[in-house]
């Protein structure tokens, strides 16, 4: 496979549903794929699921690092932000791979979004790479391949745990475990026993983070994959 372009997907979803608790793209989770991919030869295009802003977690800017400030600093990113395309207008032809970036917003808009689900399934049985860190799993829950059965059904994959929804103390605002979702379709779920430490797994062409501290360990399994396509 010669496609040397990447899908990263990233949520519009600014609260925490109706709940007016503040959340959004966690923006490391995307600036260290998004760099890493960068410096091995691929281009990221930006998609989300209405299309259009794509709102920041304010915690994730608060807990910024050196890498983070830079992007944020650059202007073509910031507006690359602003301005990302629709999930239904995208052809998934041109993409090795799909990345699901997360931050709490992502549990409602990516599960339901259709569009999404095509557009992973497609890349995936032309033969590239799905993938996602921490709450950019909830875009795999609903994946289904042309045979019906779902992508992760009996596969072994990783995303935000219940334990780190309890140290990020969201339990109760959340509108579902992803661990449990997980589960409950097939996957075979694991992660590491202390939460927020980095934890990344290949299953084949589908690669998976854990947390926001997963985003380099597991960019680095996506590019290993890409490269034995």
């Amino acid at each position: 496979m010669a496609m040397s372009r990447i899908l990263a997907v990233v949520t519009n979803q600014a609260t925490y549903g109706t709940n007016p608790h503040r959340t959004g793209l966690w923006i490391g989770e995307l600036v260290h794929f998004h760099a890493r991919v960068r410096q091995a030869g691929f281009e990221v295009d930006l998609v989300s699921p209405e299309g259009g802003p794509a709102p920041l977690d304010p915690r994730s800017t608060k807990w910024s690092d050196k890498a983070v400030r830079e992007y944020m600093r650059d202007r073509a990113f910031m507006s690359s932000l602003d301005h990302t395309s629709k999930a239904a207008d995208i052809d998934p032809a041109r993409y090795a791979a799909i990345f699901y970036t997360g931050g709490h917003g992502v549990m409602w808009d990516f599960p339901s979004n259709t569009a999404l689900q095509q557009a992973a399934r497609e890349i995936y049985e032309n033969g590239g790479v799905v993938s996602s860190v921490c709450h950019g799993a909830c875009g795999l829950l609903n994946i289904k391949l042309s045979d019906g059965s779902l992508l992760v059904d009996g596969r072994t994959v990783t995303g935000f745990s219940t334990a780190e929804e309890r140290v990020a103390m969201v339990k109760k605002r959340v509108p579902f475990l992803l661990e449990d979702e997980l589960r409950k379709r097939g996957a075979h779920y694991v992660g590491n026993t202390i939460p927020m430490t980095p934890f990344a797994t290949a299953d084949g062409r589908l690669v998976t983070g854990q947390n926001p501290y997963s985003t380099k360990a597991v960019t680095a399994k996506i590019i290993e994959a890409l490269h034995h396509l």
